[in-house]
Order: structure tokens, then sequence, then C-alpha cells
């Protein structure tokens, strides 16, 4: 799990610094108070997102001259039209989301430029502590799907 964490703030820190080069968002007015902003589409809160969140927070991108302004747009779907409408100007979703703009024709096309995961962010989840936990501990138990489109496994 900490093995996980530190990749994702890595690739958060990555992330950042990309945008920062591609976009420029260094420049500052004069008085140099402007900020730049970032229209951010997330498909879901996640805390695999947690670094980016805190980031938000603390203050981290101000300090480099970003305003994120992170809007929620619940779906891969969603988040990409939120970028070709223009109501976004990035967003979090999975490439997939790329592959099927593309192939429908669209001519003004998304283009996946980083990856922040490797692997589905699902967890499995108990009401009661289960010392030395297997998957054999789920035999005969149910499972609760946590976004739409899952349902019950029983096991």
């Amino acid at each position: 799990m900490k093995k996980t964490i530190v990749y994702i703030v890595v690739i958060l820190v990555i992330f950042a610094l990309a945008c920062a080069v591609l976009f420029n968002f260094n420049k500052k007015d004069d008085d140099g108070k402007d900020l730049e902003t970032v229209r951010l589409a997330e498909v879901a809160h996640s805390i695999f997102y947690a670094p980016m969140y805190v980031a938000i927070e603390e203050g981290y991108f101000e300090e480099v001259g970003i305003d994120i302004e992170l809007s929620l747009a619940n779906g891969a779907d969603k988040v990409s039209a939120a970028v070709l409408s223009g109501d976004a100007d990035i967003g979090f979703a999975g490439s997939e989301a790329t592959i099927y703009v593309y192939n429908g024709g669209e001519k003004d096309y998304l283009k996946t430029f980083a990856r922040l995961t490797q692997k589905d962010g699902s967890f499995i989840v108990a009401r009661e502590d289960i010392k030395d936990f297997t998957l054999d501990d789920l035999v005969g138990k149910t499972i609760i799907g946590g976004r739409a489109g899952l349902r019950l496994v029983n096991l």
C-alpha cells in the first residue's frame, strides 16, 4: 500500500510539472499576482487522488502560479465531453475514453499524455477487523460493487 501511495505521489508531481511546462503556467502579471486557471474534470473522487487534493488545499499549485478548478464529471464519457466542449482544460479518465472518441470519428479527438493509475482502484472493506485476511475468507460472503454497473457478487 505504501509503495502504491509513493507511485501516485510521484505521478501527480510529474503530471503537475508536465502541465506547467506544456501550458507555460508560470506566466504572471507585472505585479506577480495573477494565477493561470486550469479547469480539471475528474472521473470520480478517489483516495488515489489524495496527493492532488492535499496539494490543492495546501496551496502548492498556487505557489507555482496555478489555480486548479476541480470538478467531478461522474464518468469517462462526461470527462471527455467536458474537455471536448471546452468546459475543462484537462480531464482524469481512463485511456479508453480517448479511444472511444477517436473511433467515433471526432476531428478534434482527445490525447492521452499521462497515466495516473495502472489498475482499478477498488477496495474490499469489512465491518470488523479480520486478522490474517486471505481471499478464502470471502467464501460464502456477498460483495457489493462500489460504482454503477457493478453488482452483488456471492462467493
